[in-house]
C-alpha cells in the first residue's frame, strides 16, 4: 500500500500521488489513515498533493477518514487537487471541503490536475 502514496517530480516540483484508484472502500480508508504519517514529515505549508479516486469506491467509514486526514494535515498542504470523483455523490468534494476548511478542486485528467498544482 505504501507505492499508494508517493512523491512524483513534476515540472522540477515534488507533488505527493495517492493513487487510490481501483481501491476498495477498505482500502481507500487504510491509505487514507497512513497519509499524516507522510506529510507532517514536510515543511508547513509545502506540500502539493493529487488524489486519484478513479475507479475507486467509498463508504461512510473512508469518507470520514478522508475528511479527518485532510483537517489533520491542513497545516501542511499548500495546494490539493481531485481526480475522478464524477461517480462519487454530489457534493462530495463540497462534503470534504467544508469539514477539512480546504479546497479540493476535482478535474477530469491528471494532467490537468497536475498542471494546476504547479501553477503559481
Amino acid at each position: 500500500m505504501i507505492d499508494r502514496a508517493r512523491f512524483i517530480a513534476h515540472q522540477g516540483k515534488q507533488i505527493l500521488l495517492v493513487d487510490l484508484s481501483n481501491c476498495s472502500a477498505a482500502e481507500v480508508e487504510k491509505i487514507l489513515r497512513g497519509l499524516p504519517d507522510v506529510v507532517t514529515t514536510r515543511p508547513r505549508s509545502s506540500v502539493l498533493a493529487l488524489t486519484d479516486f478513479t475507479g475507486a469506491s467509498v463508504d461512510a467509514e473512508a469518507i470520514r477518514s478522508l475528511k479527518e486526514t485532510a483537517a489533520f494535515d491542513k497545516p501542511f498542504v499548500k495546494k490539493s487537487a481531485f481526480v475522478g470523483t464524477e461517480n462519487f455523490p454530489q457534493g462530495f468534494s463540497e462534503n470534504v471541503s467544508s469539514f477539512s476548511r480546504r479546497e479540493f478542486p476535482a478535474f477530469k485528467t491528471r494532467d490537468d490536475a497536475l498542471a494546476w498544482l504547479v501553477k503559481d
